[in-house]
């Protein structure tokens, strides 16, 4: 069964459409899924909750209180694989486009760490409006994942777009997002990861905060995609699973190992936080305690980013910027300046995404400006928006194409 163990959310709101979710809900469960459906206090006009506790065996939720001693919507949404609200309202959608919670679904939607996706069906005028499509724009760069309507015969009696896909589309399509197509099959992806360290002498160096999870995350998510993964790392995951782990400790091993590895690779994800200096000279000693001051001269590192951008030709070449301030301007500056297709940039005087959290919150820059950005989830998470990301470029089209692979297994 193809969802077996997931635990999946369903929303239901008050469209006509709502009595479709019941074929939806009846095709997870039949392959295989653990779904709960909450139900808006609309949508209960048009199907009534015993329908959907009968299809789950599970019961259906509507209001935001209730008589246990768990928080409701937290305790709903702790496990979940995925919410999917089906069908979503032009209100549901600018509830959580503005992050409204007043009832239980808006309040699971904004409390959600799961991917969530979001199903429209309304009026072709309600659809049209630019405050809806608005609403839509924001919820797409947060990367939340969105199935436009189909064209047809509405409720109202007009022909237009604003009809519910079939459910077995919408199935098709959260399979899609729970058990991903192997995109990178037959490509060659390069991640860095952690911080290098300059040594100073035997004892001391001159180093930074970065834990390599995002890196390590990327490269995991990569290779669960397909991908022929190498990493160069300044530190070591044993629980990861790698095709290729190469250690370095200094940007200069880092740079000679990267230029080393370049020339077979597809996609460059430079995920390591690099040292922008290192010590001029390193002291064969340990350098005692005895004077007041120590001054340590410093020299230049290689910009690895930047060498590779002026060579980048038809490879694909993400950077990061860690950045504490003007993050945007930053951000755009960096990627222009060093010749990179994206550039993923966060905050890290930010405590809760910063070094060696668990978890991340990004903005994704082309050279059109910010396409992607995230709200707080764990890395992994982050690291599918940043992999689904380069899937959308044109020149990951490019690459599949001029290496004849099949990435639809």
């Amino acid at each position: 069964m193809k969802l077996k163990n997931k635990k999946l959310l369903v929303g239901v709101t008050g469209g006509i459409a709502a009595y479709k979710s019941c074929e939806l809900v009846s095709l997870l469960v039949k392959n295989g899924a653990d779904v709960r459906v909450i139900m808006t206090e609309a949508a209960q006009k048009f199907v009534s909750p015993v329908t959907f506790s009968a299809l789950t065996n599970n019961p259906t939720s509507v209001h935001l209180f209730g008589n246990k001693e768990n928080i409701p919507h937290i305790e709903l949404v702790q496990n979940a694989d995925m919410l999917a609200v089906v069908p979503a309202t032009a209100n549901i959608i600018g509830k959580l486009a503005n992050g409204i919670a007043d009832d239980l679904l808006s309040s699971l939607l904004l409390a959600a760490n799961c991917p969530v996706f979001i199903a429209p069906a309304m009026n072709i005028n309600m659809y049209q409006n630019m405050a809806v499509q608005s609403n839509i724009s924001k919820l797409k760069n947060r990367g939340i994942f969105i199935m436009d309507p189909d064209e047809g015969h509405l409720a109202c009696g007009t022909i237009g777009k604003g009809r519910l896909p079939d459910p077995s589309r919408i199935f098709k399509e959260l399979c899609s997002i729970l058990e991903p197509q192997r995109l990178f099959s037959g490509l060659n992806v390069l991640v860095t990861a952690g911080g290098t360290r300059e040594p100073i002498d035997p004892v001391r160096y001159i180093g930074n905060r970065s834990s390599g999870k995002m890196g390590y995350a990327l490269a995991e998510v990569a290779k669960d995609l397909g991908a022929n993964v190498t990493i160069i790392s300044t530190v070591e995951n044993r629980k990861c699973k790698l095709d290729r782990h190469i250690s370095v400790e200094t940007a200069q091993e880092m740079y000679q190992q990267v230029l080393q590895n370049y020339q077979v690779q597809d996609i460059i994800i430079m995920a390591a936080a690099v040292a922008d200096y290192m010590p001029t000279f390193i002291h064969d000693d340990k350098i005692k305690k005895t004077a007041d001051e120590l001054i340590v001269k410093l020299t230049k590192t290689p910009d690895i980013l930047s060498i590779l951008g002026s060579q980048k030709n038809d490879k694909i070449l993400v950077g990061f910027a860690a950045e504490t301030e003007e993050l945007e301007k930053s951000a755009m500056n960096k990627l222009v300046r060093k010749n990179v297709d994206l550039i993923v940039a966060n905050d890290v005087s930010n405590a809760a995404i910063g070094f060696s959290s668990e978890n991340n919150q990004v903005s994704i820059f082309d050279r059109n400006g910010i396409i992607v950005k995230s709200k707080l989830l764990p890395k992994t998470e982050i690291a599918k928006l940043i992999l689904n990301t380069i899937a959308k470029l044109d020149l990951f089209k490019k690459t599949i194409i001029r290496k004849g692979v099949d990435n639809n297994d």
